[in-house]
């Protein structure tokens, strides 16, 4: 184990970090939800092996649920479980080569779309591990469908065991599993009339699978020896908006902000999304932002002008960049003039950045790397006080550093400028805009 947490039921018990679990109450374990299970009683026995191989028992009596204080070196105890899968679609194929290793993993485990949502496709599990979902009761999972005809399906994701994901789905929504579902959309492949009977079988899962995605396919330019596809044309995504938009079953289905882009049609108002279920895979980040954005200058607006006329720094105008992938540039260059308008203080540019890295085809903002944006940007940040603003999707998770390793420091030195994370939509962006991301605050 990685660490006990101080003053845990653990560290009172005198167990160490180092020492390694083998049992609870006289059950080997498989992973992380056997723990879970097995340590909710009220009265525990576990077994344990010091470093020196010396094998020892704890009891400890604790609240029922009441957590040990155990943190793991793996959180699943187990490794994880690959992809056995060769997808047609998949993106990890298109990797550019000398990138971090860990990005090159493929995973499809079902435990993890329950800790962290990812993706799954459940080819690589039995009906007897479904039961076991059910009966730990790991809600909800999220499932890559992308059809549900067994021979297309078993064709797109490269997998003869693939071809039964509705009766899978039925299993585990049956067993009172809450369920979410994306389909990669693939040209003249699973759109369509497949997309329209793959909506229609997913209704028939009930209404445990609680929202779907339609996602087009992302294509890097690294596809060679792949199988052969393209973008969707403008006339292909306007029907993919029709086909969602014509289901039977409201606030259910969603298509991409990606779809609507490619279009050229008004994205829906934020209350047709519901919460926002499915915000992770592009589905409603635009409307989101710009209903935050417009509330923010309602609510707040007044507020923060005297804010900033509070802070006797006003010598001249603040020169705010942003910087966004080519999908997102036309709403954030929109909402960015509207806050612009409302703050005479600030002067506002917007940089579409082309995701050379990747290729042109990825236009998603969370894909831009430090390179694309050094080389993009060089001699272009104008201005005496400026400041560049970029979104926190385009750090790795935790880190202050782009996907080809380039760091926010390293990048910040490069372009002679501060740079600002905003951390979230809508307030933020126009905090980060009205207060030049940091440079006017105390």
């Amino acid at each position: 184990m990685k660490c006990v947490e101080p003053g845990s039921a653990a560290e009172e018990g005198g167990i160490l970090p180092g020492d390694r679990l083998l049992k609870v109450n006289g059950h080997k374990l498989k992973d992380i939800f056997d723990y879970k299970f097995y340590t909710s009683e009220e009265l525990v026995l576990l077994e344990l092996e010091d470093p020196e191989g010396e094998v020892y028992e704890v009891e400890i009596e604790k609240e029922q649920y009441e957590d040990l204080g155990i943190e793991f070196e793996n959180p699943l105890l187990d490794c994880d479980r690959g992809c056995a899968n060769n997808c047609i679609f998949c993106f990890i194929d298109q990797l550019p080569p000398g990138m971090r290793p860990t990005m090159y993993f493929k995973d499809d485990d079902t435990r993890l779309s329950f800790l962290t949502g990812n993706y799954v496709t459940l080819t690589n599990v039995g009906y007897h591990e479904l039961a076991r979902l059910v009966k730990y009761k790991m809600s909800p999972i999220n499932v890559s469908v992308h059809t549900t005809d067994p021979d297309l399906r078993r064709f797109m994701l490269g997998n003869k065991n693939a071809g039964d994901i509705v009766d899978k789905m039925k299993f585990l929504a049956e067993g009172g599993l809450m369920l979410n579902a994306q389909i990669v959309l693939v040209p003249e492949v699973n759109d369509g009339q497949q997309l329209e009977r793959t909506i229609g079988d997913l209704i028939n899962v009930g209404p445990n699978l609680q929202s779907v995605s339609v996602v087009p396919i992302g294509l890097t330019k690294y596809r060679e020896g792949l199988y052969k596809t393209r973008p969707f044309t403008p006339e292909e995504a306007a029907d993919v908006i029709r086909i969602v938009d014509n289901c039977s079953r409201k606030n259910f289905i969603y298509a991409a902000d990606e779809f609507y882009i490619k279009a050229g049609a008004d994205f829906p108002p934020s209350e047709a999304y519901d919460g926002f279920p499915q915000l992770e895979n592009g589905v409603g980040m635009c409307s989101l932002l710009r209903q935050e954005v417009e509330d923010c200058l309602e609510v707040e607006g007044e507020r923060l002008k005297q804010e900033i006329a509070s802070l006797g720094k006003m010598s001249g105008k603040i020169s705010v960049h942003i910087a966004t992938g080519t999908a997102a540039y036309d709403i954030i260059k929109e909402l960015a003039e509207k806050v612009e308008a409302f703050f005479s203080h600030v002067e506002v540019t917007v940089h579409r950045i082309v995701n050379n890295f990747f290729g042109e085809n990825v236009t998603v903002s969370g894909l831009i790397t430090g390179g694309d944006l050094a080389e993009q940007l060089k001699g272009k940040l104008t201005g005496d006080r400026k400041v560049l603003l970029i979104p926190i999707n385009m750090l790795r998770s935790g880190e202050e550093t782009f996907l080809d390793d380039y760091t926010v420091g390293r990048l910040s030195q490069e372009l002679a400028v501060p740079i600002a994370v905003n951390e979230e939509p809508g307030r933020d962006f126009v905090r980060g805009i009205v207060f030049g991301g940091g440079i006017l605050l105390p």
